[in-house]
């Protein structure tokens, strides 16, 4: 048995659906269209983006000895259409991947398992890698043939669509390469039309400033007014661009438990959502990827989601407990949602804090609405 066939033997016995091998040390075109993706700014407040930038741009920029590249992929394909879920504006849309445990603790495990394997077995040197080193996955697993980057950016696959989870191991040994795999999104446009920020300046490029994932999760500030009404319910990432896409006709439901979405996870109430304290966040939220982002950041996107929702009810128990939040950030999401729900107990709230109000910050936080804002 070949070392190629017997790694990808093993990775399949680990419950990986999907191993390839490319070489990491020859050169490609990815490092370019980074650099080009930075310097345009488009990579928002992702600063690591930038100050890796050397080291992101081909693989032996990060390790001078690799010479080949095993890429494994997992499918975390959903039960149903996650689109679904955004007509329901009383409940907080989450991204399919975030609905289970951590993909980075799951894949992990698995590749120091398989590289312990590989070591066994060639003597090579390994490392492995999910997704917060400065590897380019996408472009890696195009290579090796797992899919290829569609229009939309993300990796898309002929048997997985888009409900892909990837994960590396580098190493010395020198292995016989996959073939890499072909564009295969022809003329259609359906990820870039759906996109309700208009994230994608032209096909294959993404403004991740405009995008909704990168507005909830990685954007540290108040969400531009410009964005908030287009996010809907979305609390944490978006997966519109993804579930649209045809090849998902061919994508299964993910085998991988730890990938199946928590009951309390697929539609939670954006009442229930909006009492979290520090504590039950982080106990609701634990071994989840949402958990990192912490509860002020997680309860600004649920304070714009309810702002979107078009029940009044939940001004008194889900927004004004939060007009007077330690974090301004809050504070700025709930007296946006105040102003979307109730415009005339919003008006009668400013005026009363225009008379009351000795603190200067908060003073502008609610002096500086414009009815534009809204």
């Amino acid at each position: 048995m070949s070392i190629e066939t017997y790694l990808k033997d093993q990775a399949a016995a680990l419950g990986f659906d999907a191993c390839h091998i490319c070489r990491a040390d020859e050169a490609w075109a990815a490092g370019a269209r980074l650099e080009a993706f930075v310097e345009a700014g488009y990579h928002g407040q992702m600063t690591w983006m930038e100050t890796t930038l050397a080291r992101r741009k081909a693989p032996t920029a990060m390790w001078a000895e690799a010479k080949s590249a095993l890429v494994l992929g997992l499918n975390y394909g959903p039960d149903h259409n996650p689109m679904l879920n955004l007509h329901r504006k009383g409940e907080g849309n989450i991204s399919v991947y975030a609905r289970g445990k951590d993909y980075h603790d799951v894949i992990k495990k698995r590749l120091k398992q398989l590289a312990r394997a590989f070591v066994e077995q060639a003597g090579a040197d390994v490392k492995v890698f999910v997704d917060t080193a400065p590897l380019m996955e996408k472009p890696l697993a195009q290579k090796a043939g797992l899919g290829w980057q569609g229009k939309h950016t993300n990796l898309v696959s002929r048997e997985h669509g888009s409900w892909l989870f990837l994960g590396v191991i580098l190493t010395t040994a020198e292995l016989d390469p996959d073939s890499p795999e072909i564009d295969h999104c022809g003329s259609c446009r359906a990820c870039l039309d759906i996109c309700p920020t208009a994230a994608f300046p032209t096909p294959y490029q993404l403004d991740a400033r405009r995008c909704i994932s990168y507005l909830t999760i990685e954007h540290k500030d108040a969400i531009p007014v410009e964005f908030r009404a287009a996010m809907g319910n979305r609390i944490y990432g978006c997966d519109d661009c993804l579930a649209v896409c045809p090849w998902n006709k061919f994508a299964d439901i993910a085998n991988e438990a730890a990938f199946w979405a928590r009951a309390e996870l697929k539609g939670p109430g954006l009442d229930e959502l909006s009492a979290l304290s520090d504590d039950t966040f982080r106990q609701v939220f634990a071994g989840s990827p949402i958990k990192r982002i912490g509860r002020n950041r997680f309860l600004r996107n649920v304070l714009i989601a309810i702002g979107n929702s078009d029940e009044s009810g939940l001004v008194g128990p889900s927004v004004l407990p939060h007009l007077d939040d330690p974090d301004p950030i809050v504070r700025g999401a709930a007296i946006w949602a105040l102003s979307r729900l109730d415009l005339a107990r919003f008006e009668a709230e400013k005026a009363a804090r225009a008379a009351r109000e000795t603190d200067a910050t908060v003073r502008a936080e609610w002096m500086g609405f414009q009815q534009a804002d809204r």
